[in-house]
């Protein structure tokens, strides 16, 4: 949830001149709302409705980070917190958005817009209701089929879910993240390139089989991208998002020796997104990896290197890498700045 959560908790900590560590304990906090939330909804019904539990999380964590910088008191979050359960939107055809603007938007622009507002009005005066999560008309009874709302309280102080979060270390989609996991492994340690594949077989969940079955958009197509990790030995942001290299004849040329296939065992397996990755070579060969822990999950973290490798890859084309580097660097000492407009300047174009 950290696209809608973390543009807010920024926003808020400028507006109040708030500290880095102010900023990160709203963030926090704001985790722990949003995550809990998708939880006591029970997320695969609710998406199932048509819900998008990409949004409600979000929005409800951006309103308790922008509402804990603000420092207002317990009615006002109160309050905040049912302003932000008017705004409560988000449906998951934006699945079929083809550019993933909508996306965006659905994921982060308006989740961390409406949590804002939400903190904002109340922080301006506005009163509302105390108890919109509860009660008659609640927005439980309006969202929920058999929901858990005792699980936005449980272990609260002690089980942090910022801890329990992902990171992409790939920037593709999800269902991507494993294969492209394994078939690295297996590139790395039988050194073989495009020539010598015979057949290659991707086995995921059926859901995420259908999502990015040959899809038109290269950062979600599963055949594309695991042809440009045997040809490049890596999967850059720019190879990820770069439509004319889908069109290029040795991509187009092992992407038709690539099959996608739906997995039951990996089905059940969810949400541990899991692939299996099957090469047979031309001399024989055949090779299998089955990725069960995702590289950046909980289960298998990246190190503060990888992290900041993939963050210097996305910013360094856009502010040059000097700056990216400063940039990178505040970040990491971000408990020691005093005000966050401080960091403002480093996150300009020049």
């Amino acid at each position: 949830p950290g696209c809608g959560i973390v543009p807010a908790a920024l926003a808020m900590a400028e507006r109040e001149e708030a500290s880095g560590e102010a900023l990160l304990r709203a963030v926090a906090l704001g985790y722990d709302v949003g995550c809990r939330l998708t939880m006591a909804l029970d997320a695969y019904q609710f998406r199932e409705d048509g819900h998008s539990t990409h949004s409600f999380g979000p929005m409800f964590g951006a309103a308790a980070a922008a509402a804990a910088l603000a420092r207002l008191n317990e009615r006002q979050v109160r309050h905040c917190l049912s302003f932000t359960a008017q705004q409560a939107s988000g449906i998951s055809c934006w699945m079929r958005d083809e550019e993933h603007i909508e996306k965006a938007f659905d994921f982060g622009g308006m989740p961390a817009r409406n949590g804002v507002a939400a903190a904002t009005m109340v922080a301006h005066g506005f009163t509302g209701v105390d108890d919109a999560l509860s009660g008659e008309r609640s927005f439980f009874v309006a969202y929920g089929r058999k929901p858990e709302p005792e699980r936005l309280v449980a272990a609260l102080g002690e089980t942090y879910e910022v801890m329990n979060t992902n990171i992409k270390r790939w920037s593709v989609g999800s269902p991507i993240q494993a294969p492209l996991d394994a078939l690295e492994l297996l590139l790395r340690e039988h050194r073989f390139g495009a020539d010598d594949i015979e057949r290659l077989v991707v086995r995921v969940a059926h859901q995420g089989a259908n999502t990015t079955n040959n899809r038109a958009m290269p950062d979600i197509c599963m055949q594309h991208l695991c042809a440009v990790m045997v040809l490049d030995g890596t999967v850059s942001f720019k190879a990820a998002h770069d439509e004319r290299r889908m069109r290029h004849p040795k991509v187009l040329a092992l992407r038709k020796r690539i099959e996608l296939l739906g997995d039951d065992a990996l089905t059940a397996a969810m949400p541990s997104r899991q692939g299996i990755v099957e090469v047979t070579l031309r001399d024989g060969r055949k090779l299998r990896h089955h990725m069960t822990a995702v590289r950046g999950t909980a289960e298998n973290p990246m190190t503060r290197e990888e992290v900041d490798a993939k963050a210097a890859d996305l910013i360094a084309p856009v502010f040059g890498k000097a700056r990216a580097r400063r940039l990178c660097d505040a970040v990491w000492s971000l408990e020691k700045l005093g005000n966050m407009r401080k960091l403002r300047p480093l996150l300009k174009e020049t």
